[in-house]
């Protein structure tokens, strides 16, 4: 049923090219995105006690929304600190060392093991992890520090931050966005993300190849960091042996979740909460050994690392997805019953209405969602923008009938692989320090790639749908 658009959705439509605009010249939109809740709660209501009310009130149900992410993102980071901390990473890591010998066995081994680690434990907290224990074996082998780099970029903040198919909270917000299930984001994601990945990471390799056989690209020496870097470890905390258990623990009992997730249908919050409580398990665990009488206070500390950085990554987060859960069911939650009788969310009228008005089609449902999503990224972030394009999503799905799972997990692939920290410089730079190479010569050369596995997968998305 058509519904006539109304001043709230006039503003709504106004504020999202706002925000497309302010991302694209690379400016903050948490001002803009707290207006647009003030403009459209004053409309609303109103009321002006109302109208500024919604706007904490908004946060609340932003930051109820999103808290157990935050919360297994936080307890994470937490958990990686105690492994860098005690040395237990490089033993984890160590046996795969043997398999770097060349420049090609150093890019893919880097790679897969970023992918994997980067699923349970988030890129940032991997590149620590990985970085400082297999950067010089892989320019040992050959491969140029600049390497080393595109691999961890693109197959850790690329594929396994675009998928995010362990601690979902990518889909989360995606799905959340479009009004659909999580499952549906994640189902749908997967031949996406692998399209991307191996069209952008074969890429990638070539162009390196080609790069290092003409002499454009020459093998780098070793600088390691500075000597205060977190990767750093005070040696005597755990005994060899007690790091090899840890190290052999810790897979296991990760593994044991992946299988209990797929046995017992888990997905969403149950599959965070499961990942979660494991985290946590192991943070105690090797704290109190490793400490020992300074257990207690060093599980605190590490805690509070741990939430210090989950903040600050989900903090420009919360604003943004504040205003745009006021496009779906979040509208009611916040300010009440004021849209028309027959409103179905503001984007699903939006939706609606441009049904009406110009013949979409799934190729342009796709190239749109990839070109959104994109835009999205250029704050550095990855994630502050997947709300508007999982909305995006939800608004063209509607106008096309179907696809809506589809052009989400799209926009949200190329919001990530663009501002995840593959193309935006200061998103590259935790990668570029462990490396020692410079974000914006990184940045360069994984932007052709990028393209060319956004394009390929744009296609066949369109495909999909």
């Amino acid at each position: 049923m058509l519904v006539e658009l109304s001043a709230l959705h006039w503003i709504y439509v106004v504020f999202i090219a706002l925000i497309i605009g302010f991302m694209v010249k690379r400016r903050d939109t948490t001002l803009i995105c707290i207006l647009g809740i003030f403009l459209i709660a004053i409309t609303a209501t109103g009321s002006l006690s109302s109208s500024v009310s919604s706007i904490f009130n908004s946060f609340i149900y932003a930051i109820t929304e999103l808290l157990s992410t935050i919360l297994v993102i936080s307890i994470i980071v937490a958990m990686s600190k105690t492994l860098t901390s005690t040395g237990i990473n490089d033993v984890m890591i160590s046996p795969f060392t043997k398999l770097i010998r060349n420049p090609a066995l150093a890019y893919w081994t880097i790679g897969i093991l970023m992918m994997v680690i980067s699923w349970f434990f988030w890129p940032s907290p991997a590149v620590a992890l990985l970085g400082a224990v297999l950067l010089p074996v892989a320019l040992r082998a050959g491969l140029p520090a600049l390497g080393v780099a595109m691999a961890m970029n693109l197959f850790g903040h690329g594929i396994a931050l675009s998928g995010d198919f362990v601690i979902q909270a990518a889909p989360k917000l995606t799905s959340d966005a479009a009004g659909i299930p999580i499952s549906d984001i994640i189902h749908a994601s997967i031949p996406l993300v692998f399209v991307m990945g191996i069209v952008t990471t074969v890429a990638a390799f070539y162009f390196l190849r080609r790069d290092m056989k003409n002499g454009v690209l020459q093998p780098t020496p070793y600088v390691p960091v500075d000597s205060s870097n977190e990767t750093t470890y005070e040696k005597n905390l755990l005994t060899i042996f007690q790091k090899r258990f840890f190290a052999i623990l810790i897979p296991i009992l990760f593994a044991i979740d992946v299988a209990g997730m797929f046995i017992l249908d888990l997905t969403g919050g149950d599959a965070t909460a499961l990942i979660g409580g494991t985290s946590i398990f192991i943070l105690l665990l090797i704290t109190m050994v490793s400490h020992k009488n300074k257990g207690l206070e060093k599980t605190t500390s590490y805690l509070i690392e741990g939430f210090t950085f989950g903040f600050k990554v989900f903090g420009p987060v919360i604003p943004i997805a504040a205003f745009f859960y006021l496009g779906d069911a979040g509208f009611g939650k916040i300010i009440g019953d004021f849209l028309p009788d027959a409103s179905q969310g503001i984007v699903n009228d939006l939706g609606i209405a441009l049904a009406n008005i110009v013949p979409l089609s799934k190729v342009v449902g796709a190239v749109t969602l990839t070109t959104v999503g994109a835009i999205t990224g250029l704050d550095g972030s990855g994630f502050s923008g997947i709300s508007l394009a999982g909305s995006v999503a939800g608004l063209f799905a509607a106008a096309i009938g179907k696809g809506v799972a589809t052009l989400t997990a799209l926009g949200q692939i190329a919001a990530i692989w663009v501002g995840g920290g593959t193309l935006v410089p200061w998103a590259l730079i935790p990668a570029a320090a462990i490396c020692n190479v410079d974000p914006f010569e990184l940045a360069r050369r994984n932007l052709l790639p990028v393209v060319i596995g956004l394009a390929v997968t744009t296609i066949v998305a369109m495909f999909i749908i």
